[in-house]
């Protein structure tokens, strides 16, 4: 079995939603071949049953039991075991099918998602996003599991309609016209049930969005009494989400009724002429049976027809709800001839503040306004190429812009302010690049003073997390997050206050552990507190405008006694004079 998602989902066209799903359709075209093969020996096997069977009544009747009438048996016999046996692979590849896809396409939504940043939430609400992996990715993959099944019912039904014209060209127009004028009154059901269907999935999207916004934001509206209204405003969400599947479900019960109702009384029709014609003499008894027959059969051909259509109406409707999605502008796309890497150990530059990272170094940036030092190391990242635009950051020289984006993301690693922890195994979470055994994972949790951690946590490392880390403290949280970014270990990495939530203490022994695992590697800090201030080898200062003013140790540039040595102490003091915010929250984490 091919193990799934497939590790390259490929580059998908993006100008309609029929050419993505034939875009899909040609990336899998070796397990639709089988499928089709597999469903074409299964449907013409069941196709010879009624012709087998006509034989077979036609032998007995004018020879009794005999060798003519055990042939058409064992024909018969093999007919079935053709059948069974390619039933079974039919079904093995219509899985198949459905899973490639299905797989394909949420691969697709995900890593749209990851690499667009930012920009796809501006664009899409969260719930869009969801729904297009949870939902849409699925019934786009029922089209391909339909296919198989669908070129077999075709040729199946060409060769008995073309068998049953040869026999009789009444009766047999009356068999393979009526059938095709059943689907197509069926078919006029089609496009309000697409409709329909289409309304009652944005609806769904709506009430996905809503739900996870509330969610997210249950503690703040707890906090200003508004749950009720925002009850309110899902439960109004949910019931208008019930009254469309209502209204779809109305044209799917009437459309799942006409197809029993037409092709029976098709049925009855096609018996009541072949009757006539057997008493006329023009047809035999078992040329009847085979007639009837064929009308059974060959309502399972246009029934796989129906549903072959409403699974393509599904897949169209999802297929342009994933393009909502792979439509997105990322906020860092991929340069489309990059430059050549610089060598190691090159200069990390933010040409709008003057800060240089030289290789080797561990330095800390400190600034009288926080928001403007975060703002500088964030861009070192390359998170958002337009917000960026006029603040270039160069790498050896090179911008970052024009660099292979997914080897930059493992030269510079950026860990901001608010951690950010997903569900998991707490192993797994914290090694983000998959290649930490045990003892490095220690070390980090040792480096990022979590020990506390791992016996708040069942299990340890092997135990799990709940998602976003809620039965972690504050404190625990930004020192698993700090621990994850140790273990990503980059040539450069940046720390956006990675100790303001954590008391005095733990903030020393950080301070001394960081600073000793990534010496001689270089490391940008954005801080104020003189904890870790005291031990890095550099510290920078920028003004309120975003620009170095001045360079030093912390000793050095605490005993200056210019404006930048007077603005310098100022921020350090009141770093020193402010609350800790983190002593509550560690004292509820031991």
């Amino acid at each position: 079995m091919r193990p799934l998602p497939l590790p390259d989902p490929g580059t998908p066209p993006l100008s309609s939603a029929a050419r993505l799903l034939t875009w899909q359709a040609w990336r899998q075209r070796d397990v639709l071949v089988k499928a089709v093969t597999a469903g074409t020996v299964s449907l013409l096997g069941a196709a010879s049953a009624p012709l087998l069977l006509g034989r077979a009544v036609d032998s007995g009747l004018a020879s009794g039991f005999g060798g003519e009438l055990f042939l058409w048996c064992g024909w018969m016999l093999v007919a079935a075991v053709a059948i069974v046996v390619s039933g079974v692979f039919s079904h093995t590849y219509d899985v198949e099918n459905w899973l490639r896809a299905s797989f394909s396409f949420t691969t697709l939504v995900g890593t749209k998602a990851t690499r667009s940043g930012h920009a796809v939430t501006q664009k899409l609400p969260t719930g869009e996003v969801v729904a297009a992996v949870a939902n849409d990715a699925l019934r786009a993959g029922d089209m391909f599991a339909m296919s198989g099944r669908f070129v077999g019912g075709v040729l199946a039904y060409a060769a008995a309609a073309g068998y049953l014209l040869w026999q009789n060209l009444a009766l047999g127009l009356v068999v393979a016209l009526g059938i095709p004028v059943v689907a197509a009154v069926l078919g006029l059901l089609v496009r309000p049930l697409q409709r329909r269907q289409q309304t009652h999935r944005e609806s769904v999207g709506r009430l996905t969005a809503l739900g996870s916004d509330t969610v997210s934001g249950l503690r703040i509206l707890r906090g200003i009494g508004g749950e009720e209204v925002f009850s309110g405003r899902y439960a109004r969400q949910s019931q208008e989400v019930r009254r469309r599947g209502v209204q779809v479900a109305g044209v799917q019960s009437v459309l799942d009724g006409l197809q029993v109702l037409l092709p029976g009384l098709l049925g009855a029709l096609v018996l009541w002429l072949g009757a006539r014609a057997v008493v006329r003499g023009e047809l035999t008894s078992g040329e009847l049976v085979t007639y009837y027959g064929y009308t059974a059969f060959l309502a399972w051909p246009v029934q796989m027809a129906t549903q072959m259509l409403q699974a393509s109406t599904n897949a169209v409707v999802s297929a342009r709800k994933i393009l909502g999605v792979l439509r997105v502008d990322e906020a860092t796309p991929q340069a489309a001839t990059p430059s050549a890497d610089p060598p190691s150990g090159s200069d990390l530059v933010d040409h709008a503040s003057g800060l240089v990272l030289a290789p080797g170094e561990v330095v800390a940036l400190v600034c009288p306004d926080p928001d403007v030092s975060a703002a500088v190391a964030t861009r070192l990242g390359r998170f958002d190429d337009a917000a960026e635009a006029g603040t270039p950051v160069s790498l050896g020289g090179v911008p970052l812009a024009a660099l292979d984006k997914e080897a930059l993301r493992h030269r510079v690693v950026v860990s901001e302010a608010t951690p950010h922890l997903f569900s998991g195994i707490l192993g797994e979470q914290l090694d983000a690049r998959g290649r930490a055994g045990e003892a490095e994972l220690t070390a980090a949790i040792l480096a990022a003073d979590a020990r506390d951690v791992l016996d708040s946590v069942p299990g340890g490392l092997t135990g799990e997390l709940p998602e976003k880390g809620r039965s972690l403290s504050g404190g625990q949280r930004q020192r698993v997050a700090l621990a994850r970014a140790l273990l990503t270990d980059p040539e450069i990495l940046v720390l956006v206050e990675p100790t303001s939530a954590v008391d005095a203490h733990t903030e020393a022994r950080i301070a001394e552990r960081v600073a000793a695992v990534r010496r001689g590697r270089t490391t940008l800090v954005v801080t104020a507190s003189p904890l870790v201030l005291d031990h890095v080898d550099r510290v920078r200062l920028l003004s309120p405008a975003g620009r170095v003013v001045a360079t030093g140790t912390h000793a050095e540039l605490l005993a200056r006694r210019d404006d930048d040595g007077a603005r310098y102490r100022a921020v350090v003091g009141r770093s020193m004079a402010e609350p800790d915010p983190g002593t509550t929250l560690e004292g509820a984490a031991r």
